[in-house]
């Protein structure tokens, strides 16, 4: 028998791990509380009851600061590259610049559309 993969290897700990939360997920579900009322459908749960308007951001707010994480992490992906920028060649050139166009395709997508647009 052959000794396992790297790629067996990362299939099992994926799969452990997908064991693990829907383990934890299904427990939580059969013995957690299941209580509900009127404290609990309350839009906040500090034992207050709310005093006038709720105020709520609008869902752009939302969408902006998703898309600034998602750029926020994508800008770190380029670390790796510039750190090993010489040993790569011109294959990591290649995949580098095709990562950065599908980064600038996703970005113009957005300004199209008018998700930038602070209104």
């Amino acid at each position: 028998m052959s000794p396992i993969t790297e790629y067996q290897a990362v299939l099992v700990y994926f799969a452990v791990a997908v064991g693990i939360a829907l383990l934890a997920t299904g427990v939580g579900a059969l013995l957690g509380p299941k209580k509900g009322g009127r404290a609990k459908l309350m839009p906040y749960e500090s034992g207050n009851d709310p005093a006038g308007e709720v105020r709520r951001f609008p869902v752009h707010f939302y969408a902006v600061a998703m898309l600034f994480i998602i750029f926020d992490v994508e800008v770190a992906f380029l670390w790796p590259y510039a750190v090993s920028a010489g040993t790569l060649g011109v294959v990591g050139f290649v995949g580098l610049l095709v990562f950065t166009l599908l980064l600038l395709v996703g970005f113009l997508y957005e300004w199209y559309k008018g998700v930038l647009k602070w209104r």
